[in-house]
């Protein structure tokens, strides 16, 4: 140990100290240089750039290296009086924080003092003032009081009075109260005498307005769309008409509408005959619903719409029936004038070949050297040949007076089907998804009676009017043969 430590240096100094010192060097280089770097001061992070924006920074000096000891206690003197200034500054700068926030504190618990003072007296207030206020309504109400009901009523006719005009047709005249009824029906303080004497005026105002048949000019929108100005003639609340067609009144737009389709005839022609009066009175038919029944009226369908609610059925039925009505029609102009024919044969002595009368005459004239069995065949066959004639289509006008009611009730038939499947599909709650099939059902078994009904009636009255004639041919073969057989007695 004491050789090691005895070792000098090929100068004559001792090694030992020279370890020391390196040894320090290094120890001082590690504290200097945190020290350095405390003494530059680097920007906080409430004052950096973002780093996307912010510039390239320089890489920082490279810390001086000491070169001697000397200097190296240096550098470690300085490095400690640094840390010690800036721990100092950091110190108080947390002293002064502390002592503003609870500043701050203070500051707000006083100002949460203060306004909860201020909500305490505030509530006292309201407290009172409600009761202040109670008392005083009390006190109006008992100060008011047959007057508080005629503010009600004021209240309640300006409100009615107001809806009724504005949707009445007698403001398309033009309402200048428009805004004293709105005022009145939304007023909370009692009417003054001038406010009430103007709800009496307007009162009487549309009173005598209902009363009378006015002509004036006024914009109608047309079925095309457009809006015409046109002369309108408006009997009282309930009609107006224009150019010899019904108008309806459109509150939402205060304008006449044209009707997209008119109403029957039997109203309709009131209307032209109406505008032309030149008398005190004339006839025009009224809505007394104010265009409730006018819009109903024409929302029915027309006799051509209701049988094409049958549909393939019911034409059908109305083909059918109009084909064995002209035939019934037919058959029985020929019936009635065979019968007439058969009646002035009868009264006649000349024979007319052109009825079956005479015709059967002229062969009991042709066969009357004929025996009694031989004429006998030929009038049988003479009747039954004139009886086929006569009955000839009376099949078919029977026939389709029994097959209507069936086919009416083949399209009761088919419109409960399709009645119960718009159900199935659609449910029960829309009765307008059910219409079509309760039509079909009811307008086929509809149109099948009213086929029905006179067909069997026509084809009675024809089957009577030809077995009468048919009698009459019989009774006079029979009287023709049984004469020839009294002949040929008396001969024999």
């Amino acid at each position: 140990m004491r050789s090691f430590l005895a070792i000098r240096s090929s100068s004559g100094a001792p090694i030992l100290p020279l370890i020391g010192s390196l040894i320090l060097l290094l120890i001082g280089t590690q504290w200097a240089a945190p020290a350095l770097a405390q003494q530059a001061d680097p920007p906080s992070a409430a004052t950096q750039e973002p780093a996307a924006e912010a510039a390239p920074v320089d890489p920082l000096p490279e810390p001086p290296k000491p070169k001697s000891l000397d200097e190296l206690l240096e550098m470690v003197r300085d490095g400690f009086e640094a840390e010690n200034t800036a721990n100092l500054r950091r110190e108080a700068e947390f002293k002064r924080n502390r002592e503003n926030q609870e500043r701050l504190l203070n500051e707000a618990l006083a100002t949460l003092a203060s306004e909860e003072a201020i909500s305490e007296r505030l509530e006292v207030g309201y407290n009172e003032n409600e009761l202040s206020l109670g008392t005083a309504q009390s006190r109006m109400t008992e100060r008011l009081g047959e007057l508080g009901e005629l503010f009600g009523v004021v209240r309640q006719v300006a409100t009615d009075l107001g809806a009724q005009t504005w949707d009445s047709m007698t403001s398309a005249e033009g309402s200048s109260h428009r805004e004293l009824l709105d005022r009145l029906g939304r007023s909370d303080e009692l009417p003054s005498t001038e406010d009430l004497e103007k709800l009496w005026l307007e009162l009487q105002r549309e009173i005598t307005k209902q009363g009378k048949v006015v002509r004036f000019r006024a914009t109608v929108l047309t079925i095309e769309g457009t809006q015409a100005e046109r002369e309108i003639i408006r009997a009282g609340p309930f009609t107006a008409i224009s150019d010899g067609r019904y108008l309806v009144w459109e509150p939402e737009d205060q304008q006449f509408r044209e009707l997209n389709r008119q109403p029957p005839s039997r109203h309709l022609d009131t209307v032209r005959s109406f505008e032309n009066a030149t008398t005190a009175y004339a006839k025009l038919a009224l809505d007394p619903s104010r265009g409730g029944l006018l819009v109903m009226l024409i929302d029915t369908p027309s006799t051509w719409e209701r049988v094409n609610q049958g549909g393939a059925v019911g034409w059908v039925i109305i083909g059918l029936g109009v084909l064995a009505g002209l035939v019934g029609v037919w058959r029985w102009k020929v019936v009635v004038m065979t019968s007439r024919k058969v009646s002035a044969q009868r009264k006649s002595e000349a024979i007319d070949l052109g009825n079956p009368l005479g015709r059967i005459l002229e062969v009991a004239e042709q066969n009357r050297h004929a025996d009694t069995e031989t004429l006998e065949l030929k009038l049988d066959e003479v009747v039954l040949r004139e009886m086929s004639q006569l009955e000839n289509f009376l099949w078919l006008v029977k026939t389709v007076s029994v097959i209507s009611p069936l086919l009416g009730l083949l399209g009761t038939v088919t419109g409960m089907i399709q009645t119960f499947q718009a159900i199935t599909l659609f449910g029960a709650g829309d009765p307008k998804m059910m219409a079509g099939g309760i039509s079909q059902a009811l307008v086929t078994t509809m149109l099948g009676l009213i086929v029905a009904i006179p067909l069997v009636l026509l084809s009675d009255t024809l089957a009577n009017s030809t077995r009468k004639v048919i009698d009459i041919l019989d009774e006079k073969s029979a009287g023709l043969i049984a004469m020839r057989s009294e002949q040929s007695d008396v001969g024999d």
